[in-house]
């Protein structure tokens, strides 16, 4: 069907938009707003809470002040003058307890509250309420109510129907709506990935999510999509966050000091179009969100800051007064300089990786942070978009070592869609020993992708292409699928040997993911008992919740379940306590290090102790040399994989080894 176009009014493009503030990262208030048939526009910070609220529309705010009274009391009096202004209304939630402090919000501009407990359908009736209040006063006062016109759309995928408020189509100067492909060729490919990053995560379990990106005509906005799973309809209300109004204004970011990600791209941009030659470190932190989860927001907001400082200390010094020092992501910052050459932008980045090994205190603790870097400078015809690009693609590329003639990236992502659909990508299996007896009691199942032109490629690679192709989660169940499949046909001899298979920090992410990988364990014919899962610690800490949700459930099935590649991330005890497991699993650089100084093998014992006290078993990865399997052997270690004993084999090759 030919898709429709159309610009249609605010009303029927988004309901009445709520503002909802939680300081506890609450759901149930969003889902009570969502539920009433409101469009929610969320946030968790007070930072710009009155600018937020004004953009998005909203002419009811909701503080839940609930275990955050002082917090609560402090956004209720940012907001008070504009609610009052605009004839708004503002609903407080605060426990049972703190209800004798209501005359202080009162007093700081709050028309309602809510104490208490309260269940969804009590907090839907106080938001309608509030929406009453702001009902009569608009016809008092004889004017129309709300803050601001809302900024939003809605797509039907039977209709194939894109529709914008008037607001939006105005900003972005449409007379219609454009079609849906051509709205995604407007964006930056980068925020395509967004995009298509926040949909894998709607459905009828998580109804709404949002992402941050820039929207030429409006600037850096904030799309809070919301799917509605009876109408089977996509809304969205758009939060513009500013343009600021001269490129030489440097905005700031409010935790770390540093300008932000749009100042950056400004300042680029200005000095690239006077014919100036711009230089650019991009920095990753590795470790950030392992420090974050596991000692809470405010030490990983103390990193961030003592990050920053470290950072333009030694780039005002190797690049001069002029350099410039960003913080464009979560846990990336950049350093940019005009008039520097690749050799003096190399002894930056050497400084710059020296100053950021040393470590930071995080809640009392010595915490080792790690980062990668990339560098670019300026061709002709660049703009701050394609330089960035250019940085932010190597620092992926960087995020597995790659060798000198390592396949590029692009390609393999691009190969990957027709590898798939051919059915070109197997499975190889690499034994595990027990130390003890030298038997192979299991394997892990690793992809291999024979390439018609690059030859093997290897499961780091593969997936470093899916993510790119937008194609991680497809590649993982096609892996899981082929690896089950094949174990569940081994010949006899192979019948006692357990199976481990991977699971990507996406498939933590996806809903329902449990009872979608036992369907395929059962379908498969593959014994759950024999079946080992294992979640790398970074997949881990992308989101601990479900990730210790995720492994209860596989346990509980009858699975066991291991941590992969510990040792790469925090490797805190703080939260590996926490989660369901049996195995642990050290990453290769540890059994390699253990030969090497004394300290290393320090550090691998802490880490084998620690396991054996939870009561893991410790399985070490990568392991080449006998010194290291004697080494590991005498502090405790009880099972080894790696090039000692065989690479990745055919079911053939293993068959006639486990016989041998």
């Amino acid at each position: 069907m030919d898709e429709n176009f159309a610009v249609v009014d605010a009303a029927s493009a988004a309901e009445t938009p709520v503002f909802v503030l939680s300081f506890r990262q609450r759901d149930e208030v969003a889902a009570a707003a969502a539920g009433g048939g409101w469009r929610v526009v969320a946030a968790r910070r007070s930072e710009g809470l009155e600018q937020r609220f004004l953009a998005s529309g909203a002419s009811v705010a909701v503080i839940d002040a609930r275990g955050a009274l002082t917090e609560g009391l402090d956004a209720t009096k940012a907001l008070g003058r504009v609610i009052e202004a605009h004839g708004g209304a503002m609903l407080i939630l605060v426990a049972q307890s703190d209800t004798v402090h209501m005359r202080h919000f009162y007093d700081a501009g709050a028309t309602h509250f809510l104490g208490s407990p309260m269940s969804s359908t009590a907090m839907a009736h106080a938001i309608r309420f509030a929406h009453r209040h702001v009902d009569r006063l608009a016809r008092s006062q004889g004017q129309g109510g709300g803050a601001a016109e809302p900024l939003g759309w809605r797509f039907d995928p039977e209709m194939r129907s894109l529709q914008l408020t008037p607001g939006l189509a105005n900003l972005l100067g449409l007379s219609e709506a454009p079609g849906l492909l051509s709205v995604m060729r407007r964006l930056d490919p980068a925020d395509r990935s967004l995009v298509k990053t926040a949909l894998r995560r709607l459905g009828n379990e998580h109804g709404s999510t949002a992402f941050a990106h820039d929207l030429a005509g409006i600037g850096r906005v904030v799309q809070h999509l919301q799917f509605d799973p009876k109408a089977k309809s996509l809304h969205a209300l758009v939060e513009a966050l500013g343009i600021a109004p001269d490129a030489s204004v440097a905005v700031r970011d409010a935790l770390t000091g540093a300008r932000d990600a749009n100042s950056a791209r400004r300042w680029i941009d200005r000095a690239l179009a006077e014919g100036q030659g711009v230089g650019a470190i991009l920095i990753g932190l590795s470790r950030f969100e392992t420090v974050n989860t596991a000692y809470g927001r405010e030490a990983g907001d103390t990193l961030l800051r003592g990050v920053s400082r470290r950072v333009a200390d030694v780039a005002r010094d190797a690049l001069g007064r002029e350099a410039i020092v960003a913080r464009i992501g979560g846990s990336e910052f950049l350093v940019a300089s005009v008039g520097v050459g690749d050799a003096q932008l190399a002894g930056a980045e050497a400084r710059l990786e020296e100053a950021l090994s040393r470590p930071f205190v995080a809640a009392g603790e010595l915490a080792h942070l790690g980062a990668r870097m990339t560098r670019a400078t300026s061709i002709d015809g660049d703009s701050a978009a394609s330089l960035l690009r250019r940085t932010s693609e190597a620092l992926l590329g960087d995020a597995v070592p790659a060798a000198p003639d390592a396949p590029p990236i692009e390609k393999l992502a691009n190969d990957l869609h027709r590898a798939l659909e051919r059915h070109e990508i197997g499975v190889r299996f690499q034994p595990q020993v027990a130390i003890a007896s030298g038997q192979i009691v299991g394997v892990e199942a690793l992809a291999r992708w024979q390439h018609p032109q690059l030859g093997e490629i290897g499961a780091e690679t593969l997936f470093l292409a899916a993510q790119r192709a937008g194609l991680e989660t497809q590649l993982s169940d096609h892996v899981q699928r082929r690896a089950l499949t094949g174990a569940a046909q081994w010949p006899s001899k192979l019948g006692k040997l357990r199976l481990s298979i991977n699971v990507t920090a996406a498939d933590v992410a996806r809903a329902s993911f449990a009872d979608s990988l036992l369907g395929r364990v059962d379908v498969s014919g593959f014994p759950r008992a024999r079946l080992t899962v294992e979640v790398t610690e970074s997949g881990i800490m992308a989101d601990l919740t479900e990730a210790a949700r995720l492994l209860s459930q596989l346990r509980t099935a009858g699975c066991r379940v291991a941590i992969d590649d510990f040792g790469t991330g925090y490797s805190s005890l703080a939260y590996l306590k926490a989660l369901p497991l049996d195995y642990l699993k050290i990453d290769k650089r540890l059994s390699q290090d253990i030969t090497g100084a004394h300290r290393d093998r320090v550090v691998v014992r802490g880490v084998i102790d620690m396991a054996r006290s939870l009561g893991l078993a410790v399985v070490a990865e990568g392991v080449e040399t006998d010194a290291q399997l004697d080494l590991l052997a005498k502090e405790g270690c009880q099972y080894f994989q790696g090039y000692l004993c065989a690479e990745p084999l055919d079911v053939p090759a293993l068959a006639n080894l486990v016989q041998g």
